[in-house]
């Protein structure tokens, strides 16, 4: 199946060479809403609406709101979506995933995780075991995710962030819309649109 890539920014240009060892060369474009550029790193770019039928879509773009949108605007226009998977990923048990994922090289999905749509899991990532992650989550690089944890739609975690297990009875949950901090060490419940920082992680004043 030919791939059409939203976007053309860093992560997209990162998720390029996946995508081709995935599809094959000469079948993957940059997808953009206005024209511009002819190519990107030796990729044509093409007019969303004039992509090819049967091109399959993956919004290489980390803003869940800006995902959200392209996802509406796709899905209206009939169009399908595909996920995106390093060859280096690993397994370890049955998990399921919703379509459009993007998972980097080095992730790991371990047994019994459950994940929603558009997820995208950067650099040597990991979701352990009896996590349930919504849609439109994202991993930036390192990110670990341990056992029995809840991420609810829309939450960002940043580069180097830890997510302590939370158990059967009581998970650890990340709220909808919540942004963890860089290097953040998340020992407690977050709340919905919380933005936290540091070890441990701490609400951050707004």
């Amino acid at each position: 199946m030919r791939i059409g890539l939203c976007g053309t920014g860093g992560f997209a240009r990162e998720v390029a060479s996946l995508a081709v060892a995935q599809a094959g060369a000469g079948e993957v474009c940059h997808l953009v809403l206005e024209p511009g550029e002819d190519a990107v790193n030796g990729l044509p770019v093409v007019l969303q609406h004039d992509a090819s039928p049967g091109t399959g879509i993956s919004i290489t773009i980390a803003d869940a709101g800006q995902r959200r949108r392209i996802d509406a605007e796709m899905t209206a226009a009939g169009r399908t979506f595909v996920s995106i998977v390093a060859p280096t990923c690993v397994f370890r048990g049955p998990s399921r995933i919703g379509e459009g994922a993007i998972l980097c090289d080095h992730v790991v999905i371990t047994a019994n995780v459950v994940i929603g749509r558009h997820f995208q899991a950067n650099l040597f990532s990991y979701v352990a075991h009896d996590c349930v992650v919504g849609d439109f989550v994202t991993l930036a690089p390192r990110v670990c995710v341990n056992g029995n944890t809840v991420i609810e739609d829309d939450v960002y975690v940043g580069t180097g962030a830890v997510l302590k297990q939370g158990t059967p009875e009581r998970p650890l949950r990340i709220g909808r819309g919540a942004v963890i901090g860089m290097g953040a060490v998340v020992t407690k419940d977050v709340p919905a649109g919380a933005v936290v920082v540091g070890n441990p992680a701490r609400v951050m004043d707004r």
